[in-house]
């Protein structure tokens, strides 16, 4: 299965707490009001499947217990049945689909956070996927130490595992940035909202995404 790609994949990735969701709402905002159709999906989530995938990978009561590779399997999954079901046929209406977090959230958080091996992550995303890789992605960088001061007290598991894990996250993220820099921007995870927002829109038009 492949896209028509008449619209534009926008993702948005980040560590927990960074501010990469508010950009994603402000993303759509802008985009339906200027007349551009667009939706916005959350990962892990994003269907009747994939929701019911994300409850058990951040709030079951035996997620505690998971293993590694499970974890990574449930999230690829849910991916999966999101991409097909969501990502794709909107893709092909010539929408435009902003993600709150997609594959690079597999390699940052399983791959970096969790020890296991980035390629064979990449092929497992590439299968789920059907290939389908973002046109454009926002990094929303922060430190660790300002994410978690951000989050609430009610964190999920993934939320929950602490500076060391999220610090792996974050450098992940960056090799990252630095391997798909053809459509990789870091964003200044400390700047106002506005000023974030406008410096997503002025990479947009840049890139003759929007006019």
């Amino acid at each position: 299965m492949s896209s028509l790609n008449n619209g534009k994949f926008i993702t948005f990735e980040g560590i927990d707490g960074c501010g990469k969701s508010t950009q994603a709402r402000l993303l759509l905002e802008h985009m339906n009001n200027s007349g551009v159709e667009t939706i916005l999906v959350r990962e892990p989530g994003g269907t009747n499947i994939s929701e019911s995938i994300r409850e058990i990978l951040l709030h079951s009561s035996s997620s505690g217990q998971m293993g590694d590779r499970t974890e990574s399997l449930l999230m690829t999954a849910s991916r999966a049945q999101l991409t097909q079901e969501v990502i794709i046929p909107n893709m092909d209406q010539g929408k435009f689909v902003i993600a709150d977090r997609y594959s690079d959230s597999t390699l940052a958080y399983q791959g970096g956070g969790r020890n296991l091996d980035i390629e064979w992550l990449i092929e497992l995303n590439n299968y789920a996927t059907f290939t389908l890789l973002p046109d454009i992605t926002f990094f929303v960088d922060i430190r660790p130490e300002e994410a978690l001061r951000r989050l609430d007290n009610d964190k999920d598991r993934i939320e929950g595992e602490g500076i060391e894990f999220q610090t792996r996250v974050r450098k992940t993220y960056h090799e990252l940035a630095e391997r798909f820099n053809d459509r990789y921007v870091i964003l200044d995870g400390y700047g106002k909202k506005g000023d974030i927002h406008r410096m997503v829109l002025n990479e947009m038009k840049r890139r003759k995404f929007i006019f």
